[in-house]
């Protein structure tokens, strides 16, 4: 039942999910979405690749199905960091500073509740299915993998718009466990821990249940660890760093991926067919979307001059930035692959393995391998700076200067990395960033006038 692509499913689902997509809380277009719809295996299987749909952002870009994974997953974070620039001028993640009302906060608010949405619609339907009209294992999987993919949208919002760092603070999400319908529209914001221990739990389900090896754009366990070790490593509770170690090196020393040769193939030619990739974005047929964030008339987005100083000397100068119609641009995705995106990478185990030995006092001697070890993927063959951290700031920062430039663009991982920094640290390497506040966006303003019951708004932020 997994040959039902996930392009059919964008004509199914479409008109149930549309006006989602309009207004985050207005209902579905159709009222059997909420469940009624799955009977079978077969409508499970077409729900779930629904699901899925949500997760790439699938839409319409001019007319063209396409996915629209880029903008919100690979630009935004980066730009956050202080890694790209409008050509243009202007957009208030240039300094940091957006406000309730700025687009920027709604995009990634928007896609985490649509997907959460999607999720919990298939887990209301499939869990209801008749014994006799499934199969038992694949129910369980399916379920597993709408769990994957709530935890996903759940941290990504969590990560974004609450206080994930701070385990004891108020502020975070509005944690929608089911469906939405009229009656439970209305919904305050939940804790942080309260948010961790939910999104957990369905990453620890999705762990036990998904499958153990599937296609490269759909979950399966080892997709489900990776996640797991993310959110740990930014959570960073007493024993999180210990389990980032056994989670990445499960994934590093059993998973079925192995690290490309050079690490340009994955982007140039390889795209979804790398044994890298633990989880990826396979694009729409004709789509556009991710070129034009990139070279739209010339470069859409330009490097900034901190990221041309940390690409100074490194082989990857010569194709993560070059010439875009004249100017210089983000070429790191240039290509016949330029449409397909990255969720997971073993890279990021690698690196997230290093730093989680570092922050529990384990080796680094063996935390500097690890880094060396994707640096030489890299075309890295100078290692000095790396050989000579002789404390633990100074290879983590090793670790988060090497983050950057091989995860520049995916998923949020430059963002991140910078904010797992000592302050001091953040602030000297972004100086638009002045106040922890500014670590997490604002819940955007329409929210306030259609759930009344949200709670609060983020510290630092208007209404």
């Amino acid at each position: 039942m997994k040959k039902l692509s996930i392009y059919i499913v964008a004509a199914i689902f479409a008109a149930a999910f549309y006006s989602c997509k309009k207004d985050l809380n207005a209902l579905p277009g159709q009222a059997k979405v909420d469940g009624n719809v799955i009977v079978d295996q077969k409508s499970a299987e077409v729900a779930l690749n629904g699901a899925y749909y949500r997760f790439v952002e699938g839409g319409d870009d001019r007319g063209t199905p396409s996915v629209m994974w880029a903008y919100d997953h690979e630009i935004m974070p980066t730009w956050a960091a202080g890694y790209l620039e409008y050509p243009y001028g202007g957009g208030a993640l240039s300094d940091n500073s957006l406000t309730s009302q700025s687009y920027e906060a709604e995009y990634i608010w928007d896609a985490g509740y649509i997907l959460v949405n999607a999720a919990n619609g298939v887990l209301k339907g499939v869990e209801a299915v008749p014994a006799s009209k499934i199969d038992a294992t694949r129910k369980t999987q399916i379920i597993a993998e709408a769990k994957f993919l709530r935890a996903y949208g759940n941290y990504r919002l969590l990560s974004f718009y609450g206080q994930y760092y701070d385990i004891n603070s108020k502020y975070g999400i509005i944690l929608r466990k089911d469906f939405v319908t009229s009656e439970n529209i209305m919904l305050s914001r939940s804790t942080v821990k309260d948010c961790y221990d939910f999104i957990l739990a369905d990453v620890d389900d999705a762990i036990a249940n998904a499958p153990d090896v599937n296609k490269a754009w759909y979950a399966s366990k080892w997709a489900a660890k990776a996640l797991k070790a993310r959110i740990l490593i930014n959570r960073g509770a007493p024993g999180d760093y210990a389990q980032v170690v056994t989670l990445t090196q499960d994934v590093i020393q059993n998973g079925p991926y192995v690290l490309e040769g050079n690490l340009k193939d994955i982007f140039s030619t390889k795209g979804l067919s790398s044994k890298e990739v633990i989880l990826g974005i396979q694009p729409l047929p004709k789509q556009v979307n991710k070129s034009d964030n990139y070279f739209y008339y010339g470069p859409a987005y330009i490097p900034t001059i901190a990221l041309t100083d940390l690409l100074q000397n490194d082989p990857r100068n010569t194709w993560v930035l070059g010439d875009v119609s004249g100017d210089l641009g983000i070429t790191k995705y240039e290509g016949p692959q330029i449409e397909v995106s990255y969720a997971f990478r073993l890279t990021e185990m690698y690196l997230l393995e290093a730093e989680a030995l570092v922050r529990s006092g384990g080796s680094m001697a063996d935390a500097k391998t690890l880094l060396k070890t994707v640096m030489q993927h890299a075309g890295v063959s100078d290692f000095s700076a790396v050989d000579n951290a002789a404390t633990s700031d100074v290879l983590l920062l090793e670790i988060y200067k090497e983050t950057v430039r091989n995860m520049l663009c995916e998923d949020g991982q430059d963002w991140f990395a910078l904010l797992r920094l000592p302050f001091a640290t953040v602030s000297s390497i972004r100086p638009t960033i002045t106040s922890k506040n500014q670590y997490i966006f604002p819940i955007p303003h329409k929210e306030f006038i259609k759930n009344s019951a949200v709670g609060e708004q983020n510290p630092g932020y208007d209404q």
